[in-house]
């Protein structure tokens, strides 16, 4: 198992090598952008989600939205630290060493894993607490019945598990998954006594918060992710493709396999003892909810059904020893699901050389359009914002100016940037975050403003602020290795009221 213990610490510092480097290399995606702004604008909650990401980057940031690259540095250790964080909570589950390594090694390759956690998301938050919860409820259900030891457990998972429901919403599941064991005939004994419920009760405890905004505002986020980005949901072929072809991209086709399998298995043997219920009811359930909704909606995105598949390996880890009694791809796994962990590392490898080097966006066609790339996303905004810098230094001197985009996306990406020094208002289609923050009645009533735009937008500025003219127009092109990424538009309005 030395090769397995090897790999793991290899690959640790390989990726945190390149996510250091990244960190220094790349700007915020564009739904980072949106959670670096959350900081500017302290709430429990927002459109999208829960108010903890929120805090966390106000934190990173010292009071404010945080540069990019420091995000990106904490990032990078959270996501480096997380398999080591599976391999933690699997021995507290009594898993081998040696399983405990396998089961690591696995997720750290994962291309939704190794790739995806390096983001400043609800997602990073909602993994750790996710994990730690298990790991914590586990160890409270091992305990002896009114301990000390158990009852310190108990109370730790649920708010543990609370805490991840301020991340994200679908972290309540996890605290339904945990009611659920504790009401289990295997946990009877603990479940006599008070500190399981009391666990759950200081749990739901720190989400009463969000539900007394969302209660006070009108059910804002509520609204927004059931009704208003809904239109035009409802089962679909296309939708059961980009969940199933969601999960073999993010995962890797053959640790896709493999995690079925594990779960096939870990339906089998849910009943063995207390904390196989424990990692059954923590995926079974929330997938019982997230996998109708994610068949259903239209803007449904693979990685929901994330947080419920991190039992697998856990599950994978405790049944290492045993793995020879069952399933040829759990006896063959010098072979395949050494594959498995080789295709992953590749796809993450890729993933990586995409983003970071500079000659890769030779292997598309001349012709394809650069809006197609995502990754072309994290570049371009220090020259766009050096550029809106000295607009708006130069306009500011001469009256008020405010900023503004046709989506959020740009939005956000200049409000992260320009901090709190420039109003920043929004133009979605829909209503978005900087409705509150800024509403269109006022920042459309300026009288200067400053729209932004990029190549992947066509806004029609005489409907959007129909009672100014333009004054002035400039763009700035991003290159990489001399194509094209993106083309930004920097137009200043003036009121025709103040002319």
């Amino acid at each position: 198992m030395n090769r397995q213990r090897y790999g793991l610490f290899a690959w640790s510092i390989l990726l945190l090598a390149v996510r250091l480097f990244a960190s220094r290399t790349v700007g915020y995606g564009d739904s980072e952008a949106l959670y670096a702004s959350y900081a500017l604008h302290p709430a429990p909650a927002f459109l999208d989600h829960p108010g903890l990401i929120g805090l966390f980057a106000q934190t990173i940031g010292n009071g404010s939205a945080p540069a990019a690259s420091t995000a990106h540095f904490v990032t990078a250790l959270m996501a480096t630290l997380f398999p080591w964080m599976i391999f933690a909570a699997a021995r507290t589950m009594g898993a081998s060493s040696d399983g405990c390594l396998v089961a690591a090694l696995a997720v750290a390759v994962t291309p939704e894993i190794s790739v995806g956690l390096f983001a400043m998301t609800p997602d990073l938050l909602l993994a750790f607490t996710w994990v730690f919860a298990l790991g914590i409820a586990a160890r409270a259900l091992t305990e002896k019945p009114s301990s000390a030891a158990a009852a310190a457990s108990f109370v730790g998972a649920g708010l543990i598990a609370g805490v991840g429901a301020c991340a994200k919403v679908s972290g309540l599941l996890l605290l339904a998954a945990l009611a659920w064991t504790y009401a289990s005939r295997a946990a009877r004994a603990h479940a006599k006594t008070i500190w399981p419920w009391a666990g759950l009760v200081i749990g739901a405890v720190a989400f009463v918060p969000v539900v007394l905004f969302e209660a006070r505002t009108g059910w804002p986020m509520l609204h927004h992710r059931l009704v208003e980005t809904q239109a035009g949901s409802g089962p679909s072929l296309a939708n059961v493709g980009k969940v199933l072809g969601g999960q073999l991209l993010y995962v890797s086709p053959l640790l896709a396999v493999l995690a079925a399998v594990a779960f096939v298995d870990l339906v089998r043997h849910r009943h063995d003892d207390v904390l196989a219920g424990l990692l059954f009811r923590s995926a079974a359930l929330p997938l019982a909810f997230l996998v109708p909704f994610c068949l259903w909606s239209r803007v449904a995105e693979p990685h929901w059904l994330a947080p419920p598949l991190l039992a697998l390996p856990l599950h994978f880890a405790r049944r290492y020893e045993d793995a020879g009694q069952d399933g040829a791809l759990f006896r063959k796994f010098p072979r395949f699901s050494a594959a498995a962990v080789g295709l992953g590392a590749l796809l993450t490898v890729g993933a990586h050389a995409w983003v970071l080097v500079p000659n890769a966006t030779r292997l598309l066609p001349a012709k394809s359009d650069p809006k197609y790339d995502i990754s072309n996303e994290l570049y371009g905004w220090s020259d766009a914002t050096r550029a809106i810098r000295e607009i708006v230094g130069e306009e500011s001197m001469r009256g008020e100016i405010v900023a503004a985009g046709p989506h959020w996306v740009i939005c956000a990406q200049m409000h992260a940037a320009l901090g709190p020094q420039v109003r920043v208002g929004c133009a979605t289609p829909i209503r978005d975050d900087f409705d509150t923050w800024e509403p269109r009645a006022r920042w459309q009533s300026a009288d200067k403003v400053l729209f932004v735009t990029d190549n992947r937008f066509d806004p029609d500025l005489r409907a959007i602020l129909p009672n100014h003219s333009v004054a002035r127009r400039s763009r700035v092109t991003v290159l990489r290795d001399g194509r094209i990424a993106r083309t930004f538009i920097v137009t200043l309005l003036e009121s025709r009221a103040r002319s």
